[in-house]
């Protein structure tokens, strides 16, 4: 079996930003929570490696691909994240091959120079830095954490530590956001020459924050953004992903392309494929970091109220995420896979909903993919997909 690895850091030096939906909980730096964290997460991993590298004929044999995030993993320091990268790369040694891409996530804030220097000493190959905005009042309207004063001095560190594999992301959308915000924002972020863009749109509760934009607006600001990208040499290849050439993010991609991942930490959750027949187990961690942390690295099997949620994924159930997934990407689902796991092809599949599309010029020509036109209306797409799929009683 190849799957990749997702490491779930929940800590965050702050309370959560109004934007964020991933589960975290707020810590002090120098609290002593961070370097047990790092052990209860090492336990876990151990755990897991021992249940996923037995000899046996769907043992684990690669780990193409590790990505740490949260959370903000940063906050882990320079000492906490080395541990947590040579303990798991040594577990992980112990069933694959060096993988070909290490991702660590960090917020500006705290990803100094001693954090980038232990991130690439651990064997890191790639950052991802949570940017956002260079616009102060924006992100005070969001509570995001951070002084935009840093931002400068922190992208010449990732510039100088990983040149040419450091991403970072940006928001549109955001309160008190307007073109001419964004495109500096984007003029600024580009200067540092990253590899990798992720520009989101803002996705809140409605009402839970002022001064932002209509819908019109918010979409007409994300498609400025994209042009500008665009303009820059950061080729767009998924719905909110560009890059330069040969820099997209191999994790990514795999989850894109609905290829196995393994995963660790509270709130984390892995998917195991079966190739061959089409089907799939889910499992999740439950989000709760107390819990985890007094199951002390041995919830993931047996202890009681930890263990994780399992959920095993018809055939019906897999080929649909895989067009999910798929149709994000602008190379569209990998067509070889589908007909392998399902034994039909997408066109197969789904014959009326391409004509329905390849008619209105939103499907690419020379592929089974969205043209980026398309990818705008990637969820009328899906919802044309899954309700021929129902019809048809796939």
């Amino acid at each position: 079996m190849e799957a990749s690895l997702y490491v779930h850091v929940p800590l965050c030096s702050k309370g959560k930003c109004d934007y964020c939906d991933f589960y975290s909980v707020p810590v002090n730096t120098d609290s002593s929570l961070p370097a047990l964290f790092v052990e209860t997460l090492l336990a876990e991993g151990e755990r897991l490696f021992e249940k996923y590298g037995r000899e046996d004929a769907d043992c684990l044999h690669r780990i193409p691909t590790v990505y740490i995030g949260g959370g903000t993993p940063s906050v882990l320091g320079p000492e906490g994240i080395l541990k947590l990268l040579d303990g798991l790369l040594a577990l992980a040694a112990n069933v694959s091959p060096q993988p070909l891409e290490i991702t660590v996530e960090a917020n500006p804030e705290t990803a100094d120079e001693a954090f980038l220097a232990a991130i690439r000493e651990g064997g890191a190959t790639r950052l991802s830095l949570g940017v956002q905005t260079f616009h102060g009042p924006s992100r005070r309207a969001v509570h995001r954490t951070g002084d935009e004063t840093l931002l400068p001095g922190r992208l010449a560190l990732a510039a100088e530590y990983f040149p040419d594999a450091f991403s970072a992301d940006l928001i549109s959308g955001l309160p008190l956001q307007d073109e001419k915000v964004l495109l500096e924002d984007v003029a600024a972020l580009v200067s540092y020459k990253p590899a990798h863009v992720s520009l989101y749109a803002l996705t809140v509760k409605p009402g839970s924050l002022p001064a932002l934009p209509g819908q019109d607006e918010a979409d007409r600001l994300w498609l400025c953004g994209r042009d500008a990208l665009e303009n820059a040499g950061y080729s767009q290849y998924e719905v909110s992903n560009f890059s330069l050439p040969g820099k997209g993010s191999l994790h990514n991609i795999r989850y894109w392309r609905m290829q196995s991942w393994l995963a660790l930490g509270p709130a984390a959750s892995g998917t195991i494929i079966n190739n061959a027949g089409g089907t799939g187990f889910r499992y999740t961690i439950p989000a709760d970091l107390d819990a985890w942390l007094a199951a002390g690295g041995s919830g993931f099997f047996s202890a009681p109220g930890i263990a994780p949620l399992t959920e095993s994924l018809d055939a019906v159930t897999v080929m649909k995420e895989t067009l999910l997934m798929g149709f994000r990407y602008l190379e569209g689902p990998d067509v070889e896979s589908f007909q392998q796991r399902f034994h039909r092809s997408i066109a197969e599949a789904i014959p009326k909903t391409l004509r329905t599309w390849q008619g209105r010029g939103l499907l690419q020509k020379d592929k089974c993919a969205l043209t980026k036109k398309g990818l705008l209306f990637l969820d009328p797409f899906l919802v044309d997909a899954f309700r021929e799929l129902e019809e048809e009683g796939c």
